[in-house]
């Protein structure tokens, strides 16, 4: 086996090997041929060769989602680092593991004038756990060993992105048979609550959080009548049913859950939006909590951020291990532990309050999904009747990666079918990194994976296609309205002056030549008649990653829309 010569890089990658790191997403450079060399050498690494290292690094973004565990980029010095920005930020606020490692010039090039050279020490600090500037030179062996090890033991403890970078004298190139064994020091083992004990979880519970906050948030969940408890961004299956079964017959507790939850039971409720919309005053104050609590990632409703703001609870718990989110402004205390291990302390002893809270929202509830049904059924063809169409359609047990914008917002009308792993960038709810994402996820994911974004998301990361690493069961449903078609639904904006071009972006592009030039199959629909067996013929097995493009009224849409929050009170 051939090893680079740059004692750095065999640092680096043996340690990666240490800590079974062992997916890598190379973009190609010169300055980084040490790293390269590195990671391809060795058997034990997975590489993927991705040019663009915007979409490399949404790509390792959707690899380690699945994957739960860091993967690793490899960038050459200069612009190139700073594309990965985007996805760095979407890590960082979703709680995803990433190692980014950088060639950089050595220290006495830096602002002197010399070619593709930037300040690269510490360019991520404001959305990174932790940044490892190394020194070159063998008198700095133990400093960089440290540093590295605090860098990669970091991204698998605390499930975020972590940045090493590496200055690298010329020559670049040359190779060695000798290879070095750097110092490891192991990462902390990873806590498992779902094979834990009751004792070792009420343990962990009360060394986590004060004994007097758990007393305040017990009395004061034991005597509300009206408790909420509202649930963002999670993995699937990352709660125990148990825990959900035991919450859901609490007369007094009713659950709202993101499509992007992955939580399902028949007592909760998932289309927030679909439930609060139609809510007068008196509405909202029948539905106002005495106890929120929360846990998960980001809220995506805007209708129950606005609702709780302006009609805060008197108390709220935010659960999770790392963040304390006052989204709603009124935050009583962080809880700083895992989900699963909050909840068993609470239902072990849960003393249900009696009452009419979930009774009388769960009848809101089925008058308003009847009334949905009813609307789907006399909507004109728009972006409303192709999501309730291809939401009815999709095959069961999929990976359902979502586009933002109107995506995210139209799914979360819907009752989505429990056999569906959801995911969204809802870190930083971006358009720019959808579709690598969803390939990249797709790539290391069992499951056959269905990508639904608009057109601007699709045109945006159309660089997205531009490798062989797009997996034959991989499908892409665009929903193509011409343009911004989210910015038709804002009070007030389309009826700017200069709202087409400047807003809604109007455009008249497709996706027919992107596909061909990367060999998709395509297909294309635009009208009533014609989508159902459009999306029967897309859904069935093929030899090569499909894309249906299903182009919709811009005229039509915003209104078919907001006539449903009217139509189902």
């Amino acid at each position: 086996m051939k090893f680079s010569k740059k004692i750095l890089s065999q640092s680096v990658t043996q340690l990666c090997i240490a800590k079974e790191i062992s997916h890598v997403v190379i973009s190609p450079g010169s300055r980084n041929a040490p790293l390269i060399i590195g990671f391809t050498e060795h058997s034990y690494f997975k590489d993927f060769s991705i040019v663009h290292e915007r979409s490399a690094a949404f790509f390792a973004v959707g690899m380690a989602q699945q994957l739960k565990r860091p993967v690793i980029l490899v960038c050459t010095s200069g612009s190139a680092l700073l594309n990965y920005y985007p996805a760095i930020a979407e890590a960082f606020y979703s709680d995803i593991p990433l190692v980014i490692i950088s060639a950089d010039r050595p220290t006495h090039l830096i602002d002197i004038g010399d070619g593709q050279t930037i300040r690269q020490e510490n360019v991520f600090a404001r959305h990174i756990l932790y940044s490892a500037n190394c020194k070159e030179g063998e008198e700095h062996q133990d400093f960089n060993e440290t540093e590295i090890n605090t860098a990669l033991n970091t991204a698998i403890e605390h499930n975020g992105p972590v940045h090493i970078n590496i200055p690298f004298s010329e020559p670049l190139y040359e190779l060695t048979d000798v290879s070095i064994t750097p110092r490891n020091v192991a990462a902390a083992v990873a806590y498992d609550p779902v094979n834990s004990s009751n004792d070792t979880m009420a343990e962990l519970i009360t060394s986590e959080i004060d004994n007097e906050v758990l007393r305040s948030f017990k009395d004061h969940w034991d005597t509300a009548e009206r408790k909420m408890i509202l649930v963002g961004t999670l993995s699937p299956n990352s709660i125990e049913q148990k825990y959900l079964d035991t919450l859901a017959e609490d007369e007094s507790v009713i659950v709202l859950t993101e499509t992007t939850s992955n939580l399902h039971h028949e007592h909760f409720f998932p289309a927030i939006d679909q439930l609060i919309a139609p809510l007068d005053e008196n509405g909202f104050k029948a539905l106002q909590p005495e106890l929120l609590l929360t846990f998960g990632g980001m809220i995506v409703s805007k209708k129950i951020k606005a609702f709780l703001r302006d009609h805060p609870p008197k108390y709220h718990y935010h659960i999770d291990p790392k963040k304390a989110l006052d989204t709603f402004f009124v935050l009583t205390s962080h809880l700083p532990t895992d989900v699963n291990v909050f909840l068993n302390w609470l239902t072990l002893d849960n003393k249900q309050v009696k009452g009419n809270y979930r009774k009388y929202w769960l009848t809101i509830k089925e008058h308003r999904v009847k009334r949905h049904s009813s609307y789907e059924i006399q909507i004109p063809f728009s972006d409303f009747m192709v999501y309730s169409r291809v939401f009815e359609n999709l095959p069961k047990n999929i990976q359902l990666q979502l586009a933002n914008s109107t995506t995210i917002r139209y799914a979360q009308l819907f009752d989505l079918h429990p056999s569906f792993e959801v995911f969204c960038n809802r870190g930083t709810s971006g358009i720019d990194g959808t579709t690598s994402t969803a390939i990249g996820a797709a790539k290391v994911s069992k499951l056959p994976t269905i990508l639904i974004t608009g057109d601007l998301s699709f045109l945006y990361d159309s660089n997205a296609l531009w490798n062989d690493h797009i997996p034959k069961h991989f499908k892409i449903i665009i929903v193509n309205n011409s343009g911004g078609g989210i910015f038709r639904i804002l009070p007030g904006a389309k009826e700017l002056s200069h709202f087409k071009r400047f807003f809604e972006t109007r455009h008249g592009l497709t996706a027919e030549y992107l596909c061909k030039m990367h060999d998709l199959d395509y297909a294309s629909v635009n009208e009533a008649g014609s989508l159902e067996s459009a999306l029967t013929e897309f859904f069935k097995n093929s030899e090569k990653p499909k894309l249906l493009e299903i182009f919709t009224p811009a005229e039509v849409n915003d209104i078919v829309l907001l006539e449903y929050f009217d139509f189902i009170k």
